[in-house]
């Protein structure tokens, strides 16, 4: 793909981003075909947008998530300063065309761990990582149908990702505890609305984080310290509409809560 044809892809997608807008597909000659092409559409997307990136996202990291976005694994997004919140953020679902809100896991890493041949270990990744949060994600597609248009459109369109939300980092010693078995709880206008495991993120939020670092190694640059990384939902994404207050409970290790508007 020529430089060219990467940037008008950003363009358009920036430009759908900015505006609250869907398109089909992007034109033929600036539609990637493989993940190294999507990956560098990514990456001129953000450049375009302005905004430093503040970490990344994974998407698809449950079997169910894959086949509902007809993709065959995992799919990595970077996150935009601008769309970083604080616990109890209040969010505009105007224009939103996914409406739902996802509790996950968040990393956010203390050492880089910069490109190399060589894959990194779960053991390695880990000992990068500085501190664990909870986070709540509220995704959406710049794809008027974002279920068709395979894993490479979806990687130039940044892996659905739109607004975070990061909580404080757990004073609990997560590093002890199973966070395949760690149960999370999901609550819309305080009453429970999914349950669900870290098992649901790659069979383990930690294989997630190792995932992406090998992926930024393959079709990036690697993560990077203070990078924090949201690793996929432990529970079905909840439908979520304006004037609803969503809840994501990790138990020991905090909670946290967002508004719709």
């Amino acid at each position: 793909m020529k430089q060219q044809d990467i940037q008008s892809a950003a363009a358009i997608l920036w430009q759908h981003w900015q505006h609250t807008t869907r398109l089909d597909e992007l034109p033929a000659h600036c539609r990637p075909c493989s993940r190294a092409e999507a990956y560098a559409i990514q990456a001129e997307l953000a450049r375009q947008s302005g905004q430093p990136t503040v970490g990344w996202k994974i998407a698809a990291t449950s079997k169910a998530g894959q086949q509902h976005i007809q993709v065959d694994g995992p799919i990595a997004g970077c996150l935009l300063a601008a769309r970083a919140l604080e616990g109890g953020a209040r969010i505009s679902l105007a224009g939103n065309n996914m409406k739902v809100a996802e509790a996950e896991f968040a990393f956010r890493m203390g050492t880089d761990l910069p490109q190399r041949t060589a894959v990194y270990s779960v053991p390695e990744v880990l000992a990068a990582v500085a501190t664990l949060h909870p986070a709540i994600e509220v995704p959406d597609s710049r794809y008027a149908d974002f279920t068709r248009v395979g894993a490479p459109a979806l990687i130039a369109d940044v892996a659905c990702a739109c607004w975070f939300v990061l909580g404080p980092a757990t004073r609990a010693d997560w590093r002890a505890i199973d966070l395949v078995r760690h149960g999370v709880n999901a609550y819309r206008n305080g009453t429970l609305a999914g349950q669900g495991t870290g098992a649901n993120v790659l069979g383990d939020p930690r294989v997630a984080l190792a995932w992406i670092a090998n992926e930024l190694c393959t079709y990036g640059e690697g993560l990077r310290a203070g990078d924090v990384v949201i690793t996929g939902t432990c529970v079905t994404p909840v439908p979520v509409t304006a004037g609803d207050r969503f809840k994501a409970d990790f138990g020991e290790f905090g909670a946290l809560e967002a508004a719709f508007i």
